[in-house]
């Protein structure tokens, strides 16, 4: 009986505990949230940035305060002789905390670290017959652990936002993706009614982008998209918010569908 009291006693410190730190942890968001950016972090983001500029004030101001915030939070590591600088920082965190504007989030809570490297670098990746091959890659990113970066990728995709590719949206795409624990191209939605036409919906353009691929016909959507589809929400996600009245005028559904999960439509930015 004793040894039960201790055990129910350590569960209620250690439930006070986490409920404690969460408070904390969320009373110092709101704080950096409300904070006004750096003025040298504001001329990054206007620079190396340019979505940054097309967003309407009052998104403006709630991104710079999501990058006070992942940014107070995420660590940054350079490989390869990268030197992690304030641009670097400032570039990727802009970009990844556009894919949290207007949302209930929890900032990419499994993210601790960003890895960036100066440019691709190599990755293993399993081969036929059980054999380690290497694979060239632009960026990555792991189940409940790190993001990698390229960051001639990051900064070639940031000052291109036409052409719907864009490695910070697509890897941080991911991220959102594994919030549920598998990268399967559905990621936490508001609710259960919501999955039937997700499914539906981004099943079909899927299959669609499959069958282009296939012939090497053109699409808003990259190619890279038909691989899987967790590959197929990233590249989504990159030409939602790079080509919107593209993918508006011939993926009417599929715009839809991420105009609902990411609460913004960049159709409408100037």
């Amino acid at each position: 009986m004793v040894v039960v009291k201790v055990i129910v006693v350590g569960v209620a410190v250690a439930l006070g505990v986490f409920v404690w730190r969460r408070r904390v942890r969320n009373a110092r968001r709101r704080r950096w949230m409300a904070e006004p950016i750096a003025p040298e972090w504001k001329a990054i983001l206007e620079g190396h940035v340019p979505l940054y500029g097309r967003l309407p004030d009052g998104l403006k101001s709630q991104l710079e305060g999501l990058v006070n915030v992942f940014l107070a939070e995420k660590k940054f590591e350079g490989c390869g002789g990268q030197e992690i600088t304030d641009e670097v920082r400032v570039s990727i965190a802009g970009q990844a905390c556009m894919l949290l504007l207007n949302r209930d989030t929890s900032f990419f809570s499994k993210l601790r670290t960003i890895y960036v490297y100066p440019a691709a670098y190599a990755a293993k990746q399993a081969a036929a017959g059980g054999l380690v091959g290497w694979q060239e890659r632009q960026g990555e990113s792991w189940q409940n652990g790190p993001v990698v970066l390229a960051w001639n990728s990051v900064a070639g995709g940031a000052q291109n936002i036409r052409d719907g590719r864009n490695v910070v949206f697509h890897e941080f795409s991911h991220r959102l993706d594994q919030e549920d624990g598998v990268a399967d191209g559905a990621p936490v939605l508001e609710s259960r009614s919501c999955y039937a036409t997700w499914a539906g919906v981004l099943g079909q353009e899927y299959k669609e982008l499959q069958g282009r691929a296939r012939k090497y016909r053109k699409s808003v959507l990259r190619r890279y998209g038909a691989e899987h589809p967790a590959e197929f929400f990233a590249v989504a996600t990159e030409a939602f918010l790079e080509k919107p009245k593209q993918m508006k005028k011939k993926h009417p559904e599929l715009y839809e569908e991420l105009k609902k999960y990411y609460k913004m439509d960049p159709g409408e930015w100037v």
